[in-house]
């Protein structure tokens, strides 16, 4: 806000106290929702470590058992087994609200199967196989879990960004130019109030020299 562009008007002054005043209630209600967002992510991101570790635990066990399937029942074994799956995991995608952030929650189904429910015959197969599929079913569960709290985590990290940015606009730009304009204002009316009884007193002067010189 230029202060040439300021009319330094009663109605102006009023009108821009008021702005002072919204800015100011606006500006503690951002730095607050700031604050909130940055526990919330925190939180968030304590998770995010800790299903990370595990989903790459898991991961790691998953390669191990893979490998040893591959010894034990040999390539073809495994893909045989693994093509014999009829139904794949399903994914369903709701939201929930953290403080005003849309954030996704992932349910998933059918990625726990059963002996049975995994297609393969059961008396054709070793153990390991049972246990690499057990295993990449609890990592596929990892990967779905850290998949929603990360996008979560970068959500928040989104909001708390475009929040900062809204907090610091009204902290270093709108709330004092808004203040400078109202000094600016004041200042006026002040001298210009001053100019009014400067004025009216060198009329009075002449009109009371007027009356003398008439007596």
């Amino acid at each position: 806000m230029a202060l040439r562009d300021v009319k330094p008007t009663r109605s102006e002054l009023i009108n821009i106290k008021r702005k002072i005043k919204l800015s100011e209630r606006g500006y503690n209600i951002l730095k607050m929702k700031r604050d909130g967002l940055i526990l919330e992510f925190f939180k968030v991101l304590k998770e995010a470590r800790d299903t990370r570790g595990e989903m790459l635990r898991k991961y790691q066990h998953a390669q191990e058992m893979i490998a040893l399937a591959n010894t034990v029942e040999g390539t073809i074994g495994v893909k045989a087994a693994a093509f014999s799956v009829k139904e794949q995991p399903q994914i369903t995608l709701k939201s929930k609200n953290i403080m005003g952030v849309v954030v996704p929650q992932i349910e998933a189904s059918k990625v726990r199967k059963s002996l049975v429910e995994r297609g393969y015959g059961v008396l054709g197969t070793q153990a390991v196989i049972d246990e690499t599929a057990e295993a990449y079913e609890e990592l596929v569960e990892a990967i779905i879990e850290s998949a929603e709290i990360e996008t979560t985590m970068k959500r928040l990290l989104d909001e708390i960004d475009h929040t900062k940015r809204r907090v610091n606009a009204l902290e270093f730009k709108v709330i004092p130019e808004l203040k400078a304009a109202a000094s600016f204002i004041k200042m006026r009316l002040d001298e210009m109030e001053r100019e009014e009884l400067f004025r009216l007193k060198k009329i009075k002067a002449k009109t009371a020299a007027k009356a003398a010189e008439s007596a």
